[in-house]
C-alpha cells in the first residue's frame, strides 16, 4: 500500500535525511519501505514522502511507535502538520517497459 506523507520540517532536509537514514531500519521493522523522500524546490522546509507498507497494520503501527516519533520530531520534523493519503491501489512505479 503506497503512502504520501506530508510534514513541515524546522530546520531543513539535512537533519530530517541524517535522521532517516540512522532510523530507516525501524520504518522496514515495521513493514514499510522508502520510495522518495524531498522537500519542495524553492522551500527545504515542506518534506514529501512516499513510501510502500505491507499493509495497513504495518502503517498503524509505524504511526503509533512513539520512540521513533520523539526521534523525527527532534530531528526537526512538526509532526503536528503532518498529513497522510493512502494512495489507490492501482498506483504503480514502474510501467516495465522493456
Amino acid at each position: 500500500m503506497i503512502v504520501k506523507m506530508g510534514i513541515d520540517l524546522a530546520r531543513g532536509f539535512e537533519p530530517w535525511k541524517e535522521m532517516f537514514v540512522k532510523n530507516e531500519h525501524r520504518l522496514n521493522a515495521h513493514g514499510g519501505r522508502l520510495i522518495f523522500a524531498g522537500t519542495e524546490k524553492d522551500n527545504d522546509n515542506k518534506l514529501t514522502v512516499i513510501m510502500d507498507f505491507d499493509s495497513s497494520d504495518a502503517l498503524k503501527s509505524f504511526a503509533g511507535d512513539e520512540e521513533l516519533s520523539k526521534i523525527r520530531a527532534d530531528a526537526g520534523a512538526m509532526l503536528e502538520t503532518g498529513t497522510v493519503t493512502i494512495m489507490s491501489p492501482e498506483a504503480f512505479t514502474s510501467t516495465h517497459n522493456e
